[in-house]
């Protein structure tokens, strides 16, 4: 018998109170029942949106969230502006095209931040640009944007700001409407300590105008159906009643712990995996633009980079991510989000050290574990 540890950028472990949820028994969805538990859902996720515009709940992954955002707001021949720092700033470029947008990119190095002043540079020299595509935190290289400073530089034009925020949400800072985010998807998997098939939508009214004049084909992830809907405590399709309301057990327990102490946590977590990698001798992979919510370090040279990932998981049953596309094999991910806590970490950090010694790579055994529990002392 072995238990296993899940340190990856989503899913991430599912709290006990969501699993006892999801093991009670189906309601129908067109009921008063229903209706109560889906009401209470939208009003949490405002909360954790930290944002007084609504929000939709679709059936769907977080990718699906993102075409609905993209298909509602925008018309076939319209140009939109997509960051590419990494895979997910790529999967705009390639939605939007999907739909016969025309797309202008700023292509940022991987492992860097986009610098907001080039935004606002694009957004000066073409006036058609229509929407924002970025991404609060690249997954695939541990980037956080300044979110920010970029609404600051598309709040006074036409376009929209739409972000991603599948694996930010619930675990780093986002003021969806001080920051001027006119819409930010996310997905359930993540931050929220849910399995995967909630996509969650938030609209400003900046954007649901867009929406409104829309000529792109849409059915399924039509937001107007949405709206029309959610304005009658309902949904368009039959929702995914469980995950609903397991989503409500975790939108209580984020609001008992509240959102400073959330996002504390998961800093205190990132510190401490972070200080524990780099006294290992190894280097991190964004020195200079983390996220609280992945570590992205690079593999050291004469390490299979594949192998350790795999030893980790199939032989000791921690599960930590590989990198993606131009980085598989050359950084491991460690997550550090949602129903995550110190001693994940710790165990986390002790099956890397002992993996990399069995790998041949040298240190001084302990190191990293010593590391880590030194920041969570002075936690």
């Amino acid at each position: 018998m072995r238990k296993n540890y899940l340190l990856t950028p989503g899913p991430t472990p599912l709290p006990p109170q969501v699993l006892e949820a999801m093991s009670r028994p189906i309601i129908h969805h067109r009921t008063p029942q229903f209706q109560a538990v889906l009401k209470e859902a939208t009003e949490g996720l405002k909360y954790i949106y930290q944002t007084r515009n609504d929000v939709f709940i679709l059936a769907s992954s977080g990718t699906g969230a993102m075409e609905a955002s993209a298909v509602n707001i925008l018309s076939p021949g319209d140009t939109a502006l997509v960051i590419q720092g990494g895979k997910f700033g790529e999967r705009w470029t390639e939605i939007c095209k999907a739909y016969a947008i025309n797309t202008e990119i700023i292509n940022v190095e991987w492992g860097k931040a986009v610098n907001p002043l080039d935004i606002e540079n694009k957004l000066k020299s073409n006036p058609e640009i229509k929407a924002v595509f970025t991404t609060l935190c690249e997954t695939s290289t541990g980037v956080a944007s300044n979110i920010e400073a970029i609404g600051k530089m598309v709040k006074g034009t036409d376009a929209v700001l739409v972000v991603d925020a599948i694996s930010g949400l619930g675990a780093i800072d986002l003021k969806t409407d001080d920051w001027g985010a006119d819409m930010v998807v996310s997905g359930s998997q993540k931050g929220l300590m849910l399995p995967p098939g909630l996509g969650f939508i938030s609209v400003s009214p900046k954007a649901f105008k867009l929406i409104e004049a829309s000529k792109s084909p849409r059915y399924y992830f039509d937001l107007r159906k949405a709206k029309k809907a959610l304005d009658k405590t309902d949904t368009p399709f039959t929702p995914a009643i469980t995950l609903v309301i397991a989503l409500n057990e975790v939108l209580k327990m984020m609001k008992q712990d509240g959102l400073e102490a959330i996002f504390l946590r998961h800093k205190t977590m990132a510190d401490a995996t972070r200080a524990a990698v780099k006294s290992l001798g190894l280097k991190l992979f964004a020195p200079e633009a983390g996220s609280d919510v992945v570590t992205a370090v690079c593999v050291p040279e004469a390490i299979d980079g594949e192998k350790l990932v795999k030893t980790m998981r199939d032989t000791y049953g921690v599960t930590i991510a590989g990198g993606q596309d131009e980085l598989k094999g050359k950084v491991f991910r460690i997550a550090h989000m949602g129903f995550i806590e110190e001693f994940d970490i710790i165990t986390g950090i002790s099956c890397l050290e002992k993996v990399l010694t069995q790998m041949g790579y040298k240190f001084a055994l302990g190191t990293g574990v010593k590391a880590a529990e030194e920041i969570f002392l002075k936690s």
